[in-house]
């Protein structure tokens, strides 16, 4: 029985919930700032995944990498969100 799918779709469910939480937390706290931070940590996952020997590892990596990189454009949004009144403002 093969569980990489199983574990590799947790995963994405468990990362999409708590990314969720971090943009939110993030942006009221250290506004956009940090996405340079999540630029660096996505290419450098996007960088292991390219040089991973292991087909699983790579996997996992790339799903890293993208994810830091999507929260980027989720940090700017979130402050799009804040201005709108849909969330609290630090402010």
């Amino acid at each position: 029985m093969n569980l990489t799918g199983i574990l590799f779709g947790l995963l994405v469910f468990l990362t999409i919930g708590i990314y969720h939480v971090l943009v939110v937390k993030i942006e009221y706290h250290l506004g956009t700032w940090p996405w340079i931070l999540f630029l660096l940590l996505g290419l450098v996952c996007i960088y292991l995944s390219l040089v991973s020997t292991d087909e699983t590892c790579s996997i996992f990596w790339g799903y890293f990498g993208f994810i830091n990189l999507w929260t980027i454009r989720e940090l700017f949004e979130q402050r799009r969100r804040v201005k709108k009144g849909w969330y609290p403002s630090k402010d």
